[in-house]
């Protein structure tokens, strides 16, 4: 066998669509719709926002896993998921069974996005008695993140943390993906403890990013962190403003490009154009 010491090359950019389920967008129906169209064009995936409540003039939201249900049936090659779910205001039980049923709907095409989550926006923590305070989520997020990695594993869950307990249960059927549904998580460039978590799953979704120098920071960064195995998949996703050239980016180190509305500047006509424009 003669060894090559080629580096292997870079995967090439994925495009998907970013939806926020707003409004014009709180259809279900309309959405999946999107998603074939957007599949027939050639996107490689359709991703979206996971929230119960927004600031005006947002008046009507969709359920963001329903919607997803909807996009799996009517779709049959792209990648679909949350984008992102806060984790702390979720059950890790019930997700794991969601998670699991949602990829195996979808053929094994679901992403998991998470994060923290923010009150600044929609007050949907505030106005719902949820944890507000940064540090707590961020370890509900952590021992959530075990459960799930556990739930997928098909063998017996036994968890007992500061948040969650789950005293020897299995989560049968697993999801198609092995070892597990593929984790992207969210944070603000430069602060560590969201990069050093996204190091241990399989990719980062940097929150407004300014520029593809700043983007090419953060890919080394994480290629540090993730020095132990840094051959294995892992992907960073950058979402962009429609019109914005992706190709620097690439250069600098995506592996995804997400493209949507303004949530308060929805048009369902203008997407469609997106949509027929194509993928990068």
């Amino acid at each position: 066998m003669i060894e090559s010491n080629v580096a292997p090359a870079r995967p090439a950019l994925r495009s998907g669509l970013f939806l926020p389920l707003f409004d014009e967008l709180a259809d279900p129906v309309l959405v999946a719709r999107l998603a074939a169209e957007a599949e027939e064009a050639g996107w490689h995936g359709v991703f979206v926002w996971d929230h119960v409540h927004w600031r005006e003039p947002v008046t009507e939201l969709a359920d963001a896993w329903i919607t997803l249900a909807a996009i799996a049936t009517s779709t049959e090659r792209i990648r679909l998921g949350p984008m992102v779910t806060p984790l702390a205001r979720r059950r890790p039980v019930k997700l794991a069974r969601e998670t699991a049923t949602l990829d195996r709907l979808s053929g094994g095409r679901l992403n998991l996005g998470v994060g923290l989550g923010s009150d600044r926006f929609g007050n949907e923590f505030s106005l719902t008695g949820e944890e507000l305070d940064d540090r707590r989520r961020a370890g509900m997020l952590d021992e959530s993140l075990e459960i799930l990695a556990a739930a997928w594993s098909g063998e017996t869950v036994r968890h007992r943390g500061e948040h969650y307990v789950v005293d020897g249960m299995r989560f049968l059927p697993r999801p198609v993906q092995r070892p597990g549904v593929p984790v992207w998580v969210a944070g603000f460039p430069g602060k560590p403890k969201p990069m050093r978590r996204a190091a241990r799953y399989q990719g980062f979704v940097p929150i407004n990013v300014e520029n593809p120098d700043q983007l090419a920071e953060i890919v080394a960064d994480l290629a540090r962190l993730r020095g132990h195995d840094p051959e294995s998949p892992f992907d960073v996703v950058v979402d962009l403003p429609p019109g914005t050239d992706p190709a620097p980016y690439a250069k600098a180190g995506a592996t995804w490009w997400l493209v949507g509305p303004a949530w308060d500047a929805i048009s369902v006509d203008q997407l469609r154009g997106v949509i027929q424009d194509g993928p990068a």
